[in-house]
């Protein structure tokens, strides 16, 4: 059966993943302004059409946390008038290239080696914490940029589902949005219409055999396991989030009030 895409949302051509955060609650009543944050996987290969939604969002950042590994392979964004675009990657852009070479083209034997009894699980778990802890200078910027008048803004990596992820959480987590709500909007990004597209070489062994696919799935699902390496990081290294936000990120009380103030109903 088709899957529905829900009537609020946008049908984008190009574009997967896309999503407003607005609505979702605070642990003080609030809730976050429609219209100032939203979420998606890569723009590089936005139609005319998406582009003219894009547009209509009256962006004016967009900040993508690709490396230069994930901007070769699919291309840079497109170029939308009068939107500052801000490179802000999120791993280093020569790690993984072994690795998602082996994801496209390597065969079952050297995909189980890699992926199988955990290895999948266990790789994705440790990049979340190592994004956390290790890219406190980027997650400080965003915010801070987001707080010096970089609203309405869009944030996306290649499948909008990690690294955009993660950053999104950590916006969230800023604006004291309720942990259920951040983790309800993470999975979000498992429904059909919204997943990335798994792509394997066309003479790739075992091409997208339920096996293979199964060994790649840890890789491309949103994962509550996941989501809470990050945080377990955040409590084990700051001992919790408004130490996080405060001595790991920097943000002052002043920055967080004009974020509250710009984003918050």
């Amino acid at each position: 059966m088709t899957q529905q895409v829900p009537s609020t949302e946008p049908r984008l051509t190009g574009v997967r993943n896309f999503r407003d955060v607005g609505g979702l609650p605070t642990v003080d009543g609030k809730r976050v302004r429609a219209g100032r944050l939203y979420r998606s996987g890569h723009l590089a290969h936005a139609d005319e059409q998406d582009a003219a939604f894009l547009g209509s969002l009256k962006l004016h950042t967009v900040f993508d946390f690709r490396n230069a590994g994930d901007q070769a392979l699919e291309g840079p964004d497109i170029e939308l008038p009068g939107v500052r675009n801000l490179n802000l990657p999120l791993t280093d852009p020569a790690s993984g290239v072994e690795f998602w070479s082996m994801v496209r083209d390597g065969d079952i034997a050297q995909l189980r080696e890699l992926l199988a009894d955990g290895r999948a699980e266990a790789r994705m778990k440790g990049s979340y914490r190592a994004i956390i802890t290790g890219r406190t200078a980027e997650h400080s910027r965003v915010l801070r940029e987001m707080a010096d008048g970089g609203l309405p803004a869009l944030m996306h990596c290649a499948a909008g589902k990690d690294r955009a992820g993660l950053s999104v959480a950590v916006s969230l987590l800023a604006l004291g949005v309720e942990r259920a709500a951040i983790e309800e909007d993470y999975l979000k990004s498992n429904a059909a219409h919204r997943r990335y597209k798994v792509r394997r070489s066309a003479d790739a062994p075992g091409g997208t055999s339920p096996e293979v696919m199964e060994l790649l799935s840890p890789m491309f699902d949103a994962r509550l396991e996941y989501l809470d390496a990050a945080f377990e990081a955040i409590e084990e290294t700051w001992g919790d989030v408004e130490t996080y936000l405060g001595r790991g990120l920097g943000l002052t009380p002043e920055v967080r009030e004009r974020l509250r103030a710009d984003f918050l109903d």
